[in-house]
């Protein structure tokens, strides 16, 4: 069994899944095959393909419910499984797939976190506020003004954060403000760049220049550490994290979170539909009617809050 998950996830690199995805997928298998395989009486590495059925499923399915585990969390599960048997029905490992007849939980919808536009300029002021006086060192200034790159591009130009940290040069017409991004799936979108993002990336490169950062090749990355390398999903996250703590904005602020907020205020600015579907690179028009969920419940929170006789009185 190691030696084929060593293979699946081979086979998730070559097919351009993140790193996130397919240590997320691995981890998910690896669970379900202890488990499988304790049903049995083996340990993981002595489990067969042939051996698992629906059954086993089912009945990892009940162990997650019955553990406490959530609705979304277990159809993420059941996805990873049923992605790995799509692969090993293909490699013909195996003739059918024990996932294929069972339904993931039915989840209850959530609205996605999103932040009002005076938190959003509270944010982006944040961005290239000095703090102390004095600290205007090249390295400050370059960690700065990459600060106000990342909040430009994630709320600017709603991208998901692993489409920002894989972001190069050669992705980037700054004459033209436009972005080439490749989404999920390696499917490439062409995206407008907002005015302060296109300013924001100018002086930030200006700021890289004086920090003797490698040179700005087409295949080099935007995002740089201090030492050079390219930024990752994590150190996007505790920049957010520091951002944050100097808007004192006292919510958790997160990579997604600006995506939402991007689309919501595209929506509640009158844009189509369609329009913001093909911006966010939403490959089903469902993943983006979600947002206008999101807009009729604050219109009604609105209106509650405001109308004399929306409520009953106390």
């Amino acid at each position: 069994m190691e030696t084929i998950l060593q293979q699946y996830s081979q086979y998730l690199m070559v097919s351009n899944f993140s790193e996130m995805t397919r240590v997320a997928y691995l981890g998910d298998l690896e669970q379900f095959f202890t488990f499988a395989a304790s049903r049995r009486g083996l340990k993981m590495g002595d489990l067969e393909l042939s051996q698992i059925d629906p059954v086993a499923v089912r009945a990892f399915v009940h162990d997650l419910m019955v553990g406490g585990i959530g609705k979304r969390s277990v159809a993420r599960k059941l996805s990873s499984i049923r992605s790995f048997f799509k692969y090993a029905i293909h490699e013909n490992l195996v003739t059918d797939s024990p996932v294929q007849l069972i339904k993931a939980p039915k989840n209850t919808p959530t609205l996605p976190r999103f932040l009002f536009r005076e938190h959003v300029d509270k944010l982006m002021e944040s961005g290239t506020s000095h703090g102390h006086e004095g600290e205007t060192s090249p390295k400050n200034e370059f960690v700065l003004w990459r600060e106000q790159v990342i909040l430009e591009l994630l709320y600017g130009s709603g991208l998901r954060v692993s489409e920002l940290v894989s972001l190069n040069f050669g992705h980037i017409d700054l004459t033209n403000k436009l972005l080439r991004i490749f989404g999920k799936g390696r499917k490439e979108r062409i995206i407008p760049l907002t005015d302060f993002a296109a300013r924001a990336i100018r002086i930030y490169l200006e700021k890289r220049e004086l920090m003797k950062m490698p040179h700005a090749e087409p295949t080099a990355a935007l995002l740089l550490s201090l030492r050079g390398r390219r930024l990752t999903t994590q150190s996007v996250r505790r920049i957010l994290n520091n951002c944050e703590q100097k808007a004192q904005l006292n919510q958790h602020i997160y990579p997604h979170m600006l995506r939402h907020t991007y689309a919501t205020h595209l929506l509640d600015g009158g844009a189509d539909l369609r329009c913001v579907q093909e911006l966010l690179g939403h490959k089903n028009l469902s993943s983006t009617q979600i947002y206008t969920h999101l807009t009729k419940e604050r219109l009604r929170q609105t209106y509650m809050n405001a109308h004399p006789r929306a409520k009953l009185p106390d």
